[in-house]
């Protein structure tokens, strides 16, 4: 992958980019995700993807054939662990909370599937059965909240590595329901992994907090006890305000974030409603 560094806005001339909020996220326009894209378009697409951590557009009619081709403009899709994609799309996951569930999927702020050795580098989200109100997601920019931390936390953490794991309690909770309905047999696969807290984006060269309370168990060298203190700060840290933006969903509208440098947690404030939307992530590099 060619190295981009992104220093300044760009000016676009085949989309229409309007940012969300001064720290992270744009909707972008005057694109159709059905139709075959060209290259200008796609670059473009990239671009703002590289300059906003999260992308998002709306009123997009796709198949599962058309999303997955939008996706393979982007990158190479992958499989989820724990869960059976759709039948015939093993690449598409169904993220679902029923009528009668209490527990969303994926409720906890977190990056995607950090326990991995390689975690995907975006995830691409697509909207389907949305409630009339609530369901909400937050995304919070983790560059801020790295560039922010004092010069003193910033000699700490840099050169240190944390450990990952896919069974930490308060994420495992948010699949139960999925995995009982399509498990996946992921005996064979490492669901633990260690990565800097501190990693290099490389694409912009920026550097990012890279450990969330979804997946990160403890701080390497330290034990669980020792890790808490520096953790628990952390993760309250990189969620500010000032870091942050919100997402309302309608019917068929699609984000694009940066799991590398953006955080995001998918509100859980609509009992009694269903929410059902398709996942692909995008196969990403060993974090450094």
């Amino acid at each position: 992958m060619s190295w981009v560094l992104v220093t300044n806005p760009m000016n676009y001339d085949y989309i229409r980019v309007e940012p969300l909020s001064p720290a992270l996220g744009a909707e972008l326009s005057q694109v159709n995700l059905a139709d075959p894209l060209d290259a200008p378009v796609i670059a473009e697409i990239r671009q703002a993807f590289l300059e906003h951590l999260v992308i998002f557009f709306r009123d997009q009619l796709l198949t599962p054939e058309q999303f997955l081709r939008f996706a393979r403009t982007l990158g190479m899709p992958s499989e989820y662990p724990f869960v059976e994609g759709m039948d015939g799309y093993p690449e598409i996951t169904e993220v679902v909370k029923k009528e009668d569930e209490r527990v969303n999927f994926g409720g906890i702020w977190h990056s995607d599937t950090t326990y991995l050795p390689c975690p995907p580098m975006g995830t691409l989200l697509y909207a389907q059965d949305i409630p009339a109100v609530g369901g909400d997601t937050l995304f919070a920019n983790m560059n801020l909240a790295y560039e922010s931390l004092s010069v003193g936390m910033r000699r700490l953490l840099d050169g240190l590595s944390a450990v990952n794991s896919a069974q930490k309690t308060s994420a495992a909770a948010t699949r139960a329901q999925r995995l009982a309905e399509r498990p996946r047999d992921s005996s064979d696969m490492v669901t633990v992994a260690e990565h800097p807290i501190v990693r290099t984006h490389p694409e912009t060269g920026r550097k990012a907090l890279y450990v969330n309370p979804g997946h990160t168990v403890r701080i390497s060298g330290f034990s669980e006890a020792e890790s808490a203190p520096i953790l628990d700060y952390l993760y309250r840290h990189q969620i500010r305000p000032e870091f942050s933006c919100r997402f309302r969903w309608r019917p068929n509208s699609l984000a694009f974030w940066d799991n590398r440098a953006a955080q995001h947690y998918p509100l859980n404030d609509y009992h009694g409603y269903r929410r059902a939307l398709q996942r692909i992530t995008l196969a990403g590099d060993r974090p450094r």
